[in-house]
């Protein structure tokens, strides 16, 4: 009789801890997810820690604890955690596309560029893995596949304007102005405003040396962004081919202040991965930063 009931009361301890564990799990969660949402992004980390070490297995909290690693940073943290999510969701496209985010931050293009392969074979018509992978070859210097991706992409969604944007300034730096003058052109008569799109345009002009039309333009960019470093060292270009030395002058000038002003050390890691994101979806299609 003591036998079982030593055995029921060994049962009954096991089950009162694995509700112990499961309780514990769901407040962790809970505050992570409050913590993250707050920005208290190293709280939501440490949140998100000690609940997987309670449940390895919820991947919701993996992808929570992810995005608080790239708020924070760690990039190679943040890969991870979304690594086991996709080793145990092998087709969950979405995954691969964050890891390759997350690879695009880090600088790391080949990686990326195995991530956005294994995208494409699960789904030859996913528009952003083929403009992630066009990221990819650009980060690794290979112009012309970074071209055929982005057309890629275009072909499948004419109006997919962030790629046709990166199109047009590869186009221009592989030195095919009038290929990236279609795309100049058509973002500027359909885009209202975007300091991105008033940039290419500019110099698109500037390359054809209609040096009046790209002076107008970068005037354009500094109305827009009365901060726009590279507006005012390009005008500045400009203006000294024109023959405006003093225009040309206060340009330099200008920016030199604001490069003053606001030294690249200073830039926070919150800021610097704010900015590198802001390449990849210059107009925030999808991402709410």
């Amino acid at each position: 009789m003591n036998i079982f009931k030593k055995l029921f009361g060994s049962q009954t301890t096991s089950k009162e801890t694995k509700q112990e564990e499961n309780k514990n799990f769901d407040v962790l969660k809970y505050d992570g997810v409050r913590a993250l949402r707050m920005q208290q992004f190293e709280y939501a980390a440490k949140c998100f820690v000690h609940a997987i070490e309670l449940n390895a297995d919820d991947l919701e909290c993996r992808d929570y604890l992810s995005q608080a690693y790239i708020s924070l940073g760690d990039l190679e943290h943040a890969y991870e955690q979304l690594q086991k999510i996709s080793e145990k969701q092998s087709d969950n496209i979405a995954v691969l596309l964050r890891m390759a985010e997350v690879a695009y931050m880090m600088e790391n293009y080949s990686t990326m560029a195995d991530v956005c392969e294994k995208a494409l074979l699960l789904d030859d018509k996913n528009v952003m893995a083929y403009y992630l992978y066009a990221k990819a070859y650009h980060g690794q210097g290979d112009l012309n596949n970074a071209i055929s991706m982005l057309t890629k992409a275009i072909e499948l969604r004419a109006d997919f304007d962030v790629a046709r944007l990166l199109r047009g300034n590869v186009l221009l730096e592989n030195k095919a102005i009038e290929e990236a003058a279609l795309d100049a052109n058509y973002l500027y008569e359909r885009t209202e405003s975007n300091e991105d799109v008033l940039l290419l345009k500019a110099r698109v002009e500037k390359a054809k040396a209609n040096l009046n039309e790209a002076e107008k333009i970068y005037s354009e960019v500094i109305d827009f962004d009365p901060f726009s470093i590279e507006a005012y060292k390009e005008r500045s270009e400009v203006r000294k081919s024109l023959g405006d030395i003093v225009g040309a002058t206060e340009d330099e000038e200008r920016a030199n202040e604001m490069e003053t002003a606001t030294p690249q050390s200073s830039e926070g890691i919150e800021q610097k991965i704010k900015k590198k994101m802001q390449q990849m979806d210059p107009y925030k299609v999808f991402h709410n930063f």
